[in-house]
Order: structure tokens, then C-alpha cells, then sequence
């Protein structure tokens, strides 16, 4: 059998402090996690590798940008060629900006070892700088409004989602329905109450906890800020109509946060933001397609 070839440098970062992303990098995927992704690709090892009997030969593997993207996803990638039996180092870390042809990372092992994570490593790193390079898009565009995204996430990926939408400098609007109050309309169909009552008792039973509530009109809007909501969520308002909602409020002296939420996009982002919401919630970046990420697999 043919060892493989140790990697030019060690094992760690390359990154300098100031290239560090102000993001969490840790994986968020646990081994158990990334194993059952190996597993699903290769669930009865490689058909082609060993019918060519080229597995125990030494090889190379690099990955770089094919083009400009928000990176996501680079430790997961480096911690699943490992679980498969490679050896590997992150070239960059997620949540950096890296341009076209920019390297992402390099891992050494048997040709087994590498065709077994190759594409689902790869397949990982394009999903989720698909989605980061999405929210860096958005919150580009809605600077320096906050962008907020949804608990929308697709199934079974949320950890992975909620990486990515960190990356690209957004923040969670909700991570589930545990965390936080937020008031829809189909929960106001189950009581019969008045708006003030239904704030009191939430105030009273979570006092540390604001509470939003969803409206559909200004005048919607106008009967929970009287009620004593501290934040209203604008449901599929116009960037005009949620002008007119906040000059309608502050008119009664009201000033609740305006989330501006349903919709949002790059193309609209910067006339919400001109238009007095204080933060944009949005689900827009969970369809962005993948970004491509170039791999070189090569004996060595």
C-alpha cells in the first residue's frame, strides 16, 4: 500500500487575526452528523474505486472558489475528510469573502479515503455558501438596516442554515417557537379578549421577554402599540405602507420597532430601509442556489 502524502504544512489555520470572521467557526455538525452523510453517499463503499483497484494509491485533494462567495461550510468539509480517513486543513475560514480561484482548503490521503468524502464535502461547502453568500447579499443591500432571517429553514438543515445566515452578517429573527413571543393572527382567532388584556397577560407571565405581534394594516398596527406591544411585525407591507404606518403611530406618539417582514429581497431592500422599519425580516436567502467550488483530485 501506498502511504499518502503529508500535506505541505501543518494542520492548522493559516488565517491572520484580522482575517478571522466575527462569526462562530466551530462545526455545527457533530461527527454523528457528518458520519450518517458519508454514509448516505457511500452506504456500501465505492463500486468504481474498487472495481479499478486504485483505492491504497495516494493522492491530493484541493478545493478553491470557481466564484466570489461568501464562504460557509469550510469546517464541516475539512472534519468529514477526516471522519473519512484523510487528512485536511481549512485554507480560509466561513464567513470570509473570497474571490474567484480563492483556495478553501487541501486534504491528502488514499484514493479510497478521498473519492468516499469528495463530493459530499464539496456538496456541503456549495449549499451552504450558496446561502451565506445570499445573506451577505441582502444585508449588503439593506445596510445599515439589521436583516433578521426566518425559523424557515430547509428541513433537516438547520444548524447548517442558521451557520450560513450568520456568515453572511445576518442574525436569527427566530431559531424555533421557544425562544421568543411573537403574536400571529392565528393565534388571536383562539381568544376573545381585548388586545390590551392579551398584552398584559403575556407581560405577565414572560416580563422579560418583548413581545411582537403580526399586523396585516396600519390600523392594525395602531391597536397593538396602544395594547403596549414593543414590536410590530409588518406583514407583506409596501415600503410606502410601512411609511405611512410608522407617521400613523407617531402621530399618536407611539414608537414601536417596525419589522418590515414578507418578501424582501436585494431588489427592494434599500427602499425598506428608507422607509422607517428598524430591522427587515426575510426568508429570501434559504432559496439562493449553490456557489461552485472548484476540486482538484490528483495522485501523488
Amino acid at each position: 500500500m501506498v502511504a499518502a502524502a503529508p500535506l505541505s504544512h501543518p494542520l492548522s489555520h493559516p488565517h491572520s487575526p484580522s482575517a478571522t470572521p466575527a462569526v462562530d467557526t466551530d462545526c455545527v455538525l457533530g461527527d454523528a452528523d457528518l458520519t450518517r452523510l458519508l454514509a448516505d453517499d457511500v452506504p456500501h463503499g465505492d463500486l468504481t474505486t474498487a472495481a479499478l483497484g486504485i483505492g491504497p494509491q495516494a493522492g491530493r485533494l484541493d478545493c478553491r472558489a470557481r466564484q466570489p462567495m461568501t464562504l460557509c461550510g469550510v469546517e464541516e468539509a475539512v472534519r468529514l475528510l477526516i471522519l473519512a480517513g484523510c487528512a485536511a486543513r481549512p485554507l480560509a475560514a466561513s464567513g470570509d469573502a473570497l474571490a474567484a480561484d480563492a483556495p478553501i482548503l487541501e486534504a491528502a490521503g488514499s484514493a479510497a479515503a478521498l473519492h468516499r468524502a469528495w463530493k459530499s464535502a464539496q456538496v456541503l461547502l456549495e449549499w451552504s455558501s450558496g446561502l451565506a453568500s445570499a445573506a451577505a447579499e441582502l444585508v449588503a443591500a439593506a445596510a445599515p438596516l439589521p436583516v433578521a432571517c426566518t425559523r424557515k429553514t430547509p428541513p433537516g438543515s438547520k444548524a447548517l442554515a442558521v451557520k450560513a445566515m450568520r456568515c453572511g452578517g445576518a442574525f436569527m429573527h427566530r431559531l424555533g417557537l421557544s425562544e421568543s413571543l411573537l403574536l400571529f393572527a392565528e393565534h388571536r382567532r383562539f381568544l376573545a379578549e381585548p388586545p390590551a388584556a392579551t398584552v398584559a397577560r403575556l407581560h405577565g407571565a414572560l416580563p422579560e421577554h418583548k413581545l411582537a405581534v403580526e399586523v396585516y394594516s396600519a390600523e392594525e398596527a395602531l391597536v397593538w402599540a396602544r395594547a403596549g406591544a414593543e414590536i410590530l411585525q409588518l406583514e407583506k407591507f409596501t415600503p410606502a405602507a410601512v411609511a405611512a404606518c410608522r407617521d400613523l403611530l407617531a402621530s399618536h406618539e407611539l414608537h414601536p420597532i417596525l419589522a418590515a417582514a414578507g418578501g424582501i429581497h436585494p431588489g427592494n431592500a434599500a427602499a425598506y430601509a428608507a422607509s422607517g422599519a428598524r430591522l427587515l425580516v426575510s426568508s429570501w436567502p434559504y432559496s439562493a442556489p449553490p456557489r461552485d467550488v472548484a476540486v482538484s483530485l490528483v495522485p501523488v
